[in-house]
């Protein structure tokens, strides 16, 4: 591709979308970017300018929503509009999965095969769409549409998934799950016609959150229960009650309250919340700018409870953003979610818009002088973005990969600012904190692993969905919630905390979910995954496919994961094919090998936890024998 800005020229149509995007995001009322998001850069012709790089994955979403691709004429005049080199663009661009820069269809069918899936038929509903479409990748219903496979929608409760996207000027996208080839064909067929209704999906808390209504949730109370986009209907819950209480008690009463709590953060690394809002807050007079995020980038293979939260209880998550900001001291926040959760994204956009009108958010919230406004950012297919670091460079405009550590974000995160970090679920637990109080909160569950948690079963369980405990419950006591083992009813095996976490047998059942519970046996909580394989399963296959998602998601910045995740699925593949490079022992003992230098040298978690879930299953079970 020439990636000269004078190579090739935007058609009308692109040059409306991005225009249009532009105009949108810098809007009178919506989040005006501070001196440090607005980098110098310089012009086509030399003269100073002001960049607007931090703009470039909004505009990317919308040349490829209008038009169902990224032309190169496109990225030019984005590049040119937003003061970013061509090939720096193109470089973003390219990372991300849902984004094409060369033509395709308008129509898009990502449909799941993952291991969740799997365990519902995805393999069979890839077989029939090939009978019914063509191959996967190759353009169907009269050149219009595509369809293609994909890695986890975060659809698992209702698997297999699948995600239809229709470009045009005004595009549409619709979730189907379960989903059965001749709803995905025929869906394929109404948007080819331009006749796909604005039907994004709806979730149906009888199946996703089978607890709906019970008297004890907390975290889960709202879903299904009140109408999430009604504002009235959450504080009918008691919804504000704790961002008006932490108002009133001022920033440091507050860190302390979430410290005593002892509130561990839900996204898999388990750091005490409390320290991350104390070390951004001490630097309140360093008259830096403090940003807040919200990391809804829920990419790990089996998790979906913060969709699940940002559908049906999206208030309840800016309730939480809102109080973590206080507490920080920042005045900015952004929400960022995967672009794979269409519902999620338009719910917290209303909750947005209708919290700012009622002075929840903006200036001087609630009369206390407190000032936040939130824009929610948009992934678009990388699961490595949910590491915080790559997530923050996501948001700049830079491609989604981690930096060295230190310095932590606390010092150095977004626009290299003072940042605190905290996922969904973590936040959604705030105001739970606030109204209970610290030293209460952390009487709940054990002594090490405190409060509610959420977990996500799926695969052969009778009722997968999600399901909230006080922290403490065995792996059995959370089967049974969920209806018992599903399938054939024979148990062959367990996987806790998704791709990157652990297999556990049938005779580990009785391990406590707790942070030390997990630990014990060598496996860990990680995002909440608790999935299910019947004896039906070829566990082998199941391995296979974890291998092949972190090939397919290293970032490929540095070496020891991007030739490790490739070198990996090349063993497995040869294991699997009973064709080793000697023995089984040898290639075992160099998988071994791998793992530890992508333990040791990789720079973030996915090259450290690529091997994790493999290995857990060859030490527990007797593969490749």
């Amino acid at each position: 591709m020439d990636l000269h800005l004078n190579a090739a020229k935007p058609s009308a149509e692109e040059r409306a979308a991005i225009d249009a995007a532009l105009e949108k995001r810098e809007a009178p009322g919506h989040h005006a970017p501070s001196h440090v998001e607005r980098a110098p850069a310089a012009s086509s012709n030399g003269l100073p300018l002001r960049s607007k790089r931090h703009l470039l994955l909004p505009v990317l979403h919308a040349i490829e929503q209008r038009m169902g691709w990224i032309s190169p004429g496109a990225l030019n005049y984005a590049s040119l509009k937003l003061g970013v080199p061509p090939a720096e663009a193109h470089g973003v661009a390219s990372f991300y999965e849902m984004f094409s820069l060369t033509p395709r269809p308008p129509v898009v069918a990502h449909v799941c095969d993952d291991i969740a899936c799997m365990t519902r038929g995805a393999g069979a509903l890839c077989a029939e769409l090939e009978r019914k479409l063509g191959p996967a990748g190759k353009p169907c219903v009269g050149g219009k549409a595509i369809w293609q496979r994909s890695s986890c929608l975060g659809l698992c409760e209702r698997a297999p998934g699948a995600l239809i996207t229709a470009a045009g000027e005004t595009p549409r996208e619709r979730v189907i799950a379960p989903a059965k080839a001749e709803g995905i064909s025929s869906t394929l067929t109404e948007a080819a016609s331009g006749k796909l209704l604005e039907q994004i999906d709806s979730i149906d808390a009888k199946v996703s959150v089978p607890q709906a209504g019970q008297p004890q949730l907390r975290l889960l109370r709202g879903v299904g229960q009140v109408d999430p986009a009604s504002l009235d209907d959450y504080r009918r819950l008691g919804g504000y009650e704790a961002l008006r209480r932490a108002l009133q008690w001022g920033p440091e009463r507050v860190i302390r309250e979430v410290m005593d709590s002892k509130l561990l953060g839900r996204g898999g690394a388990a750091f005490p919340a409390g320290k991350k809002w104390e070390a951004v807050h001490l630097q309140r007079n360093s008259n830096r700018p403090h940003y807040v995020i919200c990391n809804a980038d829920e990419s790990e293979p089996g998790t979906f409870k913060d969709r699940i939260l940002m559908e049906g209880h999206p208030f309840a998550v800016l309730e939480g953003m809102t109080i973590a900001a206080f507490a920080a001291g920042a005045n900015k926040g952004y929400i960022y979610i995967r672009g794979e959760y269409p519902l999620a994204t338009e719910r917290l956009g209303h909750a947005i818009r209708t919290a700012r009108a009622q002075n929840l958010l903006g200036e001087s919230i609630l009369g206390s002088g407190f000032s936040l406004d939130v824009e929610i950012r948009r992934g678009a297919g990388a699961y490595i973005c949910g590491e915080e670091t790559a997530l923050f460079n996501s948001i700049e405009g830079y491609r989604g990969e981690p930096r060295n550590k230190p310095p932590f974000p606390t010092q150095s995160g977004l626009f290299h600012q003072p940042t605190v970090v905290n996922n969904v679920e973590t936040l959604v637990n705030v105001p739970e904190v606030i109204l209970s109080g610290g030293a209460a909160y952390a009487r709940v569950g054990t002594a090490n692993s405190s409060g509610y948690r959420l977990f996500c079963v799926s695969g052969h369980v009778v009722c997968p969905g999600v399901y909230e405990v006080s922290l403490g419950p065995t792996i059995r006591n959370v089967i049974e919630m969920a209806g018992g083992v599903g399938g054939t009813g024979r148990l062959q095996a367990v996987l806790l905390g998704g791709a990157a976490g652990s297999f556990v047998s049938p005779k580990e059942l009785d391990t406590a979910l707790t942070f030390e519970g997990t630990r014990a046996i060598g496996a860990t909580l990680g995002s909440g995954v608790v999935m299910l394989f019947d004896d039906s399963v070829d566990l082998k296959q199941i391995l296979l496919r974890i291998a092949a998602f972190f090939r397919s998601e290293t970032c490929g910045q540095c070496v020891p994961c991007r030739v490790g995740t490739i070198r990996q699925e090349e063993l497995l593949e040869r294991l699997v094919q009973r064709k080793p490079l000697g023995s089984n022992e040898q290639e075992t003992a160099l998988l071994k090998e791998m793992a530890q230098a992508m333990r040791d040298a990789s720079i973030c978690g996915l090259g450290q936890t690529a091997s994790g879930a493999i290995l857990s299953a060859m030490d527990r079970w007797s593969l490749f024998s």
